[in-house]
């Protein structure tokens, strides 16, 4: 690649672990922005958000698998 053609692309940055959790929290309720979720794509990798998604998906089973619990333990 020359020089110019390396100064077209566009620079691609490792999103930071706020960043990730921010994207996945509104991605979960609906409410991330188009302008955002084109920087997300631009980072290039997904491995960080799909970890942070499989982790978010998990803790918030496992919380309302708890919740559910202890709402049917305090009804006896």
């Amino acid at each position: 690649m020359t020089e110019q053609q390396q100064d077209n692309q566009p620079q691609r940055r490792r999103p930071g672990i706020l960043k990730i959790i921010q994207s996945i929290l509104a991605g979960a309720f609906g409410v991330q922005s188009n302008r955002r979720r084109e920087e997300d794509f631009r980072s290039g990798n997904a491995l960080p958000y799909i970890i942070a998604g499989v982790i978010f998906t998990a803790g918030f089973v496992i919380t309302i698998a708890l919740i559910v619990r202890w709402v049917l333990s305090t009804q006896s």
